[in-house]
């Protein structure tokens, strides 16, 4: 009777892991069925790559919320050297980057490009993208506090708008919002 109880607490383990890696996105298979495919699968450099780097999925999830944490310990120090805009810009952007990479490890890197690339957010992102660069090129080129700090707002606005980009109806709803606000006539 014993055995049997313990049978079932495994069971019910098994579920919840399987609950929470639906919940984050993550595909529903046995980590041993996973390892048999990719050894049956053909020897091709892709393949090579994805075997090697796979991911148990407390590995992943101890990879998120250690990137998640440097992300966002580097985005709270930044506001230790807010008026120094080259330094803020720097460290800012650096944790932007790592809060973004963090979600790579609970849906994949190849998921989260893919999602990245939605035609839905495809702007978003490459306005965001683009102003991560143009932050970092005005504080470490340039050296410019007024250009740094105005490449900063951009990356502020661009974060926004790329976060908001993955709730529905968000973008259109805070555009009427703000059009409303900002509207002229009476």
């Amino acid at each position: 009777m014993e055995k049997i109880s313990e049978a079932f607490e495994k069971v019910k383990k098994h579920q919840a892991v399987e609950k929470m890696k639906m919940l984050v996105g993550m595909e529903v298979e046995d980590e041993e069925a996973a390892a048999s495919t990719a050894e049956d699968s053909s020897f091709g450099f892709v393949d090579d790559f994805n075997r090697n780097c796979t991911l148990s999925t407390k590995q992943r999830l101890y990879g998120f919320a250690i990137c998640l944490a440097a992300g966002f310990t580097c985005t709270c120090l930044s506001m230790l050297v807010f008026f120094n805009p080259i330094k803020f810009g720097i460290a800012f952007t650096l944790g932007n980057l790592l809060s973004l990479g963090s979600t790579a490890f609970l849906i994949g890197p190849k998921r989260q490009l893919t999602m990245m690339l939605d035609p839905v957010r495809i702007y978003a992102t490459a306005i965001y993208i683009a102003s991560m660069i143009i932050a970092l090129f005005c504080a470490l080129y340039v050296h410019t506090k007024l250009l740094t700090f105005l490449a900063i707002v951009l990356e502020f606005g661009a974060l926004i708008w790329y976060s908001l980009s993955y709730i529905p109806f968000a973008r259109s709803m805070v555009s009427k919002v703000l059009f409303a606000c900002f509207d002229t006539e009476f």
